[in-house]
């Protein structure tokens, strides 16, 4: 396996491949970076560089993650698994058990808990019960919610907290201050993830980790040869010195091989369907109707939003605002509506009915992530009841013109486009029928949605390429879940496959 951050300088002939999911069989032509040329199989002249026999193999546009929390991502594989617990008791004694494993003082960091279906309610005493020597912070699957002890809340300061439950903002604070390494290793481990997404045909992400991206990627690939492009979000700390570099969203940014570009404006109109914070025009079940909380939480008012909107779009700045209710889309596409900028609404869980057409109307670009129609569908069915018919409404975005861009929001879900593809296709992980099979879209949609829209391969495109050992339109639902990549290439250079 390489990587490298600059366009290959040897040309590569690509023979016997087909050309697209379904595509003629061809030889394809790659040169300083592009799709230099396309020949029927067997009809390529002599030319210089390597020829490589691919035996029948489809070759796609390179996939895009186009949601990702890379930091977080990447240091997941490193964190306590507290996905399986089945109550909060059991996600405590799960700290308690890793605490009395770990070397003296280190902090017990737990990823994954599900607290929207338990019996019983996180509290800080639990924790402190069984881990009451060092501070312990799980995360929820959401990043929404952040559960720590009552050591972990000295640490931030927050030692009165009376339950040990922060969310929203409180929550990023807590996960940037207390569930990260040093910029040298925790750059390593994104390093590490960044090549294991090229093992599985991802050449392009958009990183939402909150920080300062853009500081942060310019370091990594000016350190080492990264082998994704990377789009940088920004967040509210930072736009005000975005502005003042004239940073534009889409502008390559000064690193080896360009393969860094300023992101969209991050926003937050509301939370999650986990926690319940998630805005909608309906109160939740068993929440009294008008009482704080009871329709979710509204982080921005809608004056807020429109003049943050203005202000980041007036300097060529893209918002991508995360909305996940009803009522937060409705509001967010109030917003883009109100200024006409370009822009992205980031997860569009919930829709009433009369928004959906207006993501084509406005050109607001759905960001969606099939992987939590998935994992999400018991807890959508208890706290949406009676509203799922127009929960992760893909299809009927489609139909209504929208263009989508599908992403995992790692690590709420891997970073795996098939799985990501597999989970809008099929609409369940499990044995289960599908949830709400009219919102199931097609291979061909979902593969164009998941590499910006770039259904063929045509001469003069940047050689992004990714080579499959099964076709996509023809696999079964467990081979397009687990699709065996064979390789993958960035601006003609290849970033995986051994055998090459």
């Amino acid at each position: 396996m390489t990587s490298t951050n600059t366009a290959s300088a040897e040309p590569i002939t690509l023979c016997r491949v087909h050309l697209g999911a379904g595509g003629p069989l061809s030889d394809v032509r790659i040169e300083s970076g592009l799709v230099a040329a396309v020949f029927p199989a067997g009809e390529s002249p002599r030319a210089d560089g390597r020829s490589i026999d691919l035996d029948g193999r489809t070759l796609l546009p390179g996939l895009w993650d186009s949601h990702v929390h890379m930091v977080q991502w990447a240091g997941l594989r490193r964190r306590l698994d507290v996905s399986g617990a089945g109550s909060a008791r059991e996600a405590a004694d799960a700290a308690g058990e890793r605490a009395a494993v770990l070397p003296p003082g280190e902090p017990v960091i737990g990823h994954g808990f599900r607290d929207g279906l338990w019996p019983d309610v996180p509290h800080k005493d639990l924790l402190d019960a069984l881990v009451p020597d060092r501070p312990a912070l799980l995360i929820s699957m959401d990043l929404h919610c952040a559960w720590l002890n009552s050591a972990g809340l000295a640490l931030l300061d927050r030692g009165d907290h009376a339950t040990g439950l922060l969310l929203e903002n409180e929550c990023m604070q807590a996960m940037a201050e207390l569930a990260t390494a040093s910029a040298e290793l925790t750059d390593q481990w994104v390093q590490d993830a960044c090549v294991a997404a090229a093992a599985r045909g991802i050449t392009g992400i958009i990183d939402f980790e909150f920080a300062d991206n853009i500081t942060d990627w310019t370091r990594r690939m000016n350190g080492a040869a990264v082998p994704l492009r990377v789009a940088a979000s920004i967040w509210p700390p930072h736009l005000d010195a975005a502005i003042s570099r004239e940073l534009r969203t889409g502008r390559p940014l000064d690193t080896p091989g360009g393969l860094l570009e300023v992101g969209p404006f991050k926003l937050f109109t509301d939370g999650s369907l986990n926690t319940r914070t998630a805005l909608c025009h309906e109160a939740y079940p068993g929440a009294i109707p008008g009482a704080p909380g009871s329709h979710g939480l509204e982080q921005l008012s809608p004056q807020e939003l429109v003049s943050l909107l203005r202000r980041a779009s007036s300097h060529g700045i893209e918002p991508a605002v995360h909305a996940i209710g009803d009522r937060a889309n409705e509001m967010a596409l109030d917003a883009f509506e109100a200024v006409r900028c370009r822009g992205r609404i980031e997860h569009g869980q919930l829709l009433a009915a009369k928004d959906i057409p207006r993501f084509a109307e406005l050109g607001v670009i759905a960001s969606v992530q099939p992987t939590h129609a998935v994992d999400d569908r018991d807890v959508a069915d208890r706290h949406w009841a009676g509203r799922t018919h127009r929960a992760y409404a893909f299809a009927d975005l489609l139909e209504a013109g929208a263009v989508l861009e599908l992403g995992s929001d790692a690590p709420v879900a891997p970073l795996d486009p098939w799985l990501t593809m597999a989970s809008a296709v099929t609409r369940t992980g499990d044995e289960r029928p599908a949830w709400h099979p009219e919102q199931r879209i097609p291979v061909a949609a979902a593969l164009a949605t998941s590499s910006q829209g770039r259904r063929l391969i045509r001469v003069g495109d940047r050689a992004d390429l990714v080579v499959t050992d099964a076709d996509p339109l023809t696999a079964d639902a467990r081979t397009l879940r687990e699709m065996p990549v064979h390789a993958t290439m960035l601006a003609g250079a290849w970033t995986h496959g051994p055998s090459l």
